[in-house]
């Protein structure tokens, strides 16, 4: 990606040579990024080490080859032909390049998707660019033809590549092929480690061929090249999916919010072709924007961004409602499935915060809208929406005498769909009280609210309209219950559950404030204000019980030596709330510093392992801004060195760099947070 710029015959590169500081070592490195289904990464250090794979580890293959001077080499996935030499791999915010060498040549090839959260068209169009150069390395001439091969296996999940067909023909300027299962079944199967059984993929090439093979059931891509002199060339191929349906909301079965005024696959791929120098020009633009703020911090921190920005993105799908109101809806990646889970959604938000705050608006819709419904008569905020691409209502904690409770959660690998949940009466009972998080997902959507308001005042009034009732009813909750939380649920419940946990209290005081906020916004000053003081009377109560020496403890009755990673307090940092001095701040991160390990510091005194975007989130609390790159630095030697060839985790061992659980998800986010309080 970043060269010089070179104006060739037919290839312009388009972007300049530039200083990197992306990691260069991944557990697995993002290859197509556009979206939970169509996602595609390398799981070795060498391109061609490996066949690629999506998210789940399942088998996705891509080939590509290069033929110098009538000799084959294989730059991309396992064969018989010798491997290139590979010379470097780069990661950036949008781009992934390797560097190849062989007989005589130089390649490049660049994996890159214009996830730019400004433009949500953009954002949305499902279209990948595969970018090939080449450069002679001996300066004499070379003929290189450089070859692509994507298998069936990208558009089925149970591997029957048998009944896959396709073709290909050109349009306006672009040849084109695709293929996809002879026999649709749109939104056919729902659940986690599955993946998309329906659809076509498609590649496009202004020059060269594309085709689709029917007896290896794949398509192909074929371009001519020649290195000589200090002459480079190259050639562009764009890989695009067409889900058809992407999300069933609520009873409608809805496309791609690029699609949403019914626009085609062909049309989409025809402007991601036409705008790829301008895009390409914004992706550069944007990445040095990013750049500057992360190193602000340094470069370890700058590292862990790069790392964490496509998957952050790709792991949501962007819809429109029947409004035409975006919809930006998570899929709880390696867990349980689950669609618009809110302790994932609250995590993730710092990045769309940071850069596009009506991203967080969208994430919100699924669930504000579902909290409405009958079904859901509970006076604190729901879970979820759905199992992706299912959001047809909340899936978590049904009651045992549901037969979907156990028959439909077991087949969650099978792809089972559940029924229309949504559509369910109030007396349904559908729900059973103790695998609920009532503080934690109502202190969620509370603070996530009151820091949309604080960004777009005006869009919150608007907001408030509506949903100022539901807000009314958690923050009760949280003033009866949050500031002593009883033994309930809470997204860090690994080691089991807790009662009177002292984080979840933190969190209960900042949903408290959160209201607050939002009742100044709506003009009730005054109430605004006794909500305030509510909140500083419970922060200065929960500190006080939680206290204990030099920092304070994992629930209000444990052990003294017992901690846990504070972070819900960075959002009175983030609030200018002032309920907590920097005494306070700095205690907590000195004693965050002595319980590190190689790779961190724990989530609490209970285990070993870690969440990154928690660590990340407490080292953001500190006033000497200094824990950031420093608890950064952890992280990245994490990604250099964790032996777990899988998607960014953001669950693992900090003493020895192994994978806890979790991959892929969108809560890598949460990384961004320091943004928000630059």
């Amino acid at each position: 990606m970043h060269m010089e710029n070179q104006t060739q015959p037919r290839w312009v590169r388009g972007l300049g040579e530039k200083e990197r500081t992306a990691a260069m070592r991944l557990p697995a490195v993002p290859l197509i990024t556009c979206d939970p289904y169509f996602s595609l990464w390398s799981g070795s250090d060498r391109l061609y080490e490996r066949d690629t794979m999506h998210w789940t580890g399942r088998t996705k293959v891509v080939r590509g080859t290069a033929q110098i001077d009538g000799v084959s080499y294989r730059f991309m996935g396992v064969g018989k032909e010798a491997p290139m030499e590979q010379t470097g791999l780069y990661v950036t915010a949008t781009c992934t390049e390797y560097r190849f060498e062989a007989g005589g040549v130089a390649l490049t090839v660049d994996f890159w998707t214009p996830l730019l959260l400004d433009d949500l068209d953009v954002m949305s169009r499902p279209c990948t660019y595969l970018d090939a150069e080449v450069a002679s390395l001996d300066e004499k001439k070379h003929e290189v033809k450089i070859c692509w091969e994507f298998s069936g296996d990208l558009c089925c999940d149970k591997g029957q590549t048998e009944k896959i067909g396709g073709g290909s023909y050109r349009v306006a300027q672009n040849n084109i092929a695709w293929m996809g299962l002879r026999e649709q079944k749109p939104l056919g199967n729902s659940g986690d480690g599955v993946t998309i059984d329906w659809g076509y993929l498609y590649l496009a090439a202004s020059e060269g061929t594309v085709s689709y093979s029917h007896p290896s059931r794949s398509l192909g891509a074929e371009f001519i090249l020649t290195a000589e002199g200090q002459q480079k060339d190259g050639a562009s191929l764009i890989a695009a999916y067409d889900d058809i349906a992407s999300i069933n909301y609520f009873g409608r079965l809805q496309p791609g919010y690029w699609a949403r005024n019914g626009k085609s696959i062909i049309e989409a791929i025809t402007e991601a072709a036409e705008e790829r120098s301008a895009l390409q020009k914004r992706c550069m633009d944007f990445e040095a924007e990013l750049e500057k703020k992360t190193n602000a911090f340094g470069p370890s921190y700058t590292k862990i961004c790069a790392a964490a920005y496509r998957q952050a993105i790709a792991a949501h799908k962007l819809i429109a409602d029947e409004k035409g109101d975006a919809v930006f809806i998570s899929k709880e990646c390696y867990s349980n499935g689950c669609a618009a889970t809110v302790d994932v959604t609250y995590p993730s938000t710092p990045l769309f915060f940071a850069f596009n705050p009506e991203l967080v608006r969208a994430m919100m819709r699924p669930v504000m809208k579902f909290s409405k419904m009958p079904v859901w008569n509970y006076d604190f905020a729901p879970h979820d929406a759905g199992r992706y691409p299912y959001v047809t209502g909340q899936v978590y904690g049904l009651a045992e005498y549901q037969d979907a409770a156990v028959y439909l959660r077991d087949g969650e690998e099978q792809g089972y769909v559940y029924p229309m949940l949504y559509m369910m009466p109030a007396d349904a009972q559908m729900y059973r009280f103790k695998s609920q998080m009532p503080v934690e997902e109502s202190g969620n959507l509370l603070i996530l609210a009151a820091q949309l308001a604080r960004l777009e005042r005006d869009k919150a009034k608007r907001d408030l309209e509506e949903n100022l009732p539901l807000y009314e009813k958690w923050v009760k909750y949280l003033l009866q219950y949050g500031s002593d939380p009883g033994e309930q649920l809470c997204t860090d419940d690994f080691a089991g559950h807790l009662a009177h946990n002292v984080n979840l209290a933190f969190k209960a005081i900042m949903g408290v404030e959160g209201y607050s906020i939002l009742l100044d916004v709506a003009g009730r000053g005054e109430e605004a204000r006794q909500y305030h003081e509510k909140a500083a009377a419970m922060a200065k109560d929960v500190y006080a019980r939680a206290l204990e020496g030099d920092h304070t403890k994992l629930t209000f009755d444990g052990a003294a030596e017992t901690w846990s990673l504070k972070y819900n307090a960075v959002w009175d940092r983030i609030f200018g709330s002032g309920f907590l001095a920097d005494d306070f701040y700095r205690a907590e991160i000195a004693q965050y510093r002595k319980m590190c390990n190689a790779y961190g510091a724990p989530l609490d005194s209970r285990e070993s392992y870690t969440k990154s975007d928690w660590m990340i989130w407490a080292a953001a609390m500190d006033p000497d801004k200094k824990a950031v790159e420093d608890f950064a630095a952890y992280i990245v030697r994490f990604l250099e060195e964790s032996p777990d060839r899988v998607p960014f985790s953001d669950w693992y061992w900090t003493k020895d760099g192994r994978q806890r659980g979790f991959q892929n998800r969108t809560v890598q986010g949460g990384l961004f947070m320091p943004l928000l309080l630059q």
